[in-house]
C-alpha cells in the first residue's frame, strides 16, 4: 500500500521518493551553520527539484539560515525556491 502511495506521488511530481528520504536523512544531522552544509542541502534540493538556483538567492538563503538562524526544513527551502525574484 505504502509503495503504491509514493509510486503516485513520483508519477504526478517526477520527484523519486528515494532522493527525498535521502535528503530528509541528510537533513536530521546536518550543522545548519556551517556555510558549506548549507549550500550543499541548498544544491541538492535544487537538483531533486529541477530548480536551478541563481548564484544570488543561494546566497541569500545560505545567509538566511547561517547568518540570521532562520530553521531549514522542506516547506522552507520550497518557499525560498518558488520565490526566485
Amino acid at each position: 500500500m505504502e509503495n503504491n502511495f509514493f509510486k503516485s506521488i513520483e508519477k504526478k511530481t517526477g520527484v523519486n521518493m528515494n532522493d527525498i528520504f535521502e535528503l530528509a536523512n541528510s537533513l536530521q544531522n546536518a550543522n545548519f551553520k556551517d556555510e558549506n552544509t548549507v549550500r550543499g542541502i541548498i544544491k541538492r534540493v535544487s537538483q531533486i527539484a529541477n530548480k536551478p538556483v541563481s548564484k544570488e538567492l543561494e546566497d541569500k538563503m545560505v545567509q538566511s539560515i547561517v547568518n540570521d538562524g532562520k530553521k531549514l526544513d522542506m516547506n522552507t527551502i520550497s518557499k525560498m525556491l518558488n520565490s526566485k525574484k
